[in-house]
């Protein structure tokens, strides 16, 4: 696991690292309860205008990113904000939104809502986020999802994009008459998961040489696509090792994989108009391509966050 530190505020490189500050988040979890939500327009609160937003990220670097992007945007609309990074785990910022110690959030709307309901199986992202509003506790709210995506994939290694002239525009369908000849590596679950192997045979007829169990997505994965001991591998859409590597991601278009669009989560009331406009103009503008290149400016070229955040909302106009 590797650290940086800008203002003492530690930061993941890891996806799946184990959480941290958790002595912290248990005091402020002390209480956690839905509020009343009475029905009121959750972004019209007559306080919101003059409160602290406080944006929180979960225990990844991607989150701690996104954080400093929508906090930086509330920030140029002259609302003050500050930052909750590093928090831990959905089962404890899902809490801390209830009970309004964080006010906004950026989530993930199929990991949410896997997290709400087990059994959704939505077919479009308008669906999945009107399955979260069924489940979302009273006192929270979403706001728009963006095109950006970070969600499991079929990923090859360069030279296997190379030979068989694949390319990021190409579809895991492509590879009906090729995967006969490559390894496939991922988790151990991949294997049985209707997203993962099952699904890849039966949404898109493939059949691959072989599966070697890996990690989900981690190092082990990415060495292993690397090196070519597979061909073809599970890469989170937005992890860097896309662009180090050279990797191809592969379309999907049948949505197997389902959607992992970024959708910021609110605490009702947290938000003036504005403050939910500026929000929904950056969701706007981030896309999975440009997801991923701020991802490896972070988690490659060991930039600050905040400073690539700042950098991207410039560029886009949105300072």
């Amino acid at each position: 696991m590797t650290f940086t530190k800008r203002n003492s505020r530690p930061i993941l490189r890891n996806r799946s690292a184990a959480a941290v500050a958790l002595a912290a988040t248990t005091a402020l979890l002390a209480g956690c309860g839905s509020t009343d939500g009475k029905g009121s327009n959750p972004l019209s609160d007559s306080k919101a205008s003059g409160d602290t937003v406080v944006v929180g990220s979960n225990n990844f670097a991607e989150s701690i990113l996104l954080a400093d992007i929508y906090g930086e945007a509330l920030k140029a609309k002259g609302i003050k904000v500050t930052y909750k990074p590093n928090i831990g785990s959905r089962e404890t910022t899902y809490g801390l939104l209830k009970n309004g110690s964080v006010k906004v959030l950026p989530e993930y709307n199929g990991a949410l809502l896997a997290y709400l309901d087990q059994k959704a199986a939505p077919k479009t992202v308008e669906a999945t986020t009107s399955a979260i509003e069924a489940k979302l506790d009273s006192g929270l709210t979403l706001l728009k999802p963006s095109p950006a995506q970070n969600k499991d994939s079929v990923t090859l290694n360069a030279s296997t994009a190379k030979k068989y002239h694949l390319t990021e525009k190409s579809s895991i369908a492509d590879l009906k008459g090729i995967a006969k000849d490559l390894a496939i590596g991922a988790s151990p679950e991949f294997q049985t998961r209707r997203q993962g192997l099952v699904g890849l045979k039966d949404v898109y007829g493939l059949e691959f040489e072989s599966f070697k169990a890996l990690d989900a997505g981690g190092p082990l994965t990415q060495t292993a696509l690397k090196k070519d001991t597979v061909q073809a591998a599970d890469i989170f859409t937005t992890d860097a090792t896309i662009s180090k590597e050279k990797f191809v991601v592969l379309q999907d278009p049948q949505n197997l994989f389902g959607f992992e669009n970024v959708q910021p989560l609110v605490h009702k009331g947290a938000l003036s108009q504005k403050g939910a406009d500026a929000l929904n103009a950056v969701s706007a503008k981030l896309d999975t391509k440009t997801l991923l290149d701020l991802d490896t400016q972070v988690q490659t070229e060991n930039k600050d966050p905040l400073d690539v955040a700042t950098a991207w909302l410039k560029s886009a106009g949105l300072d």
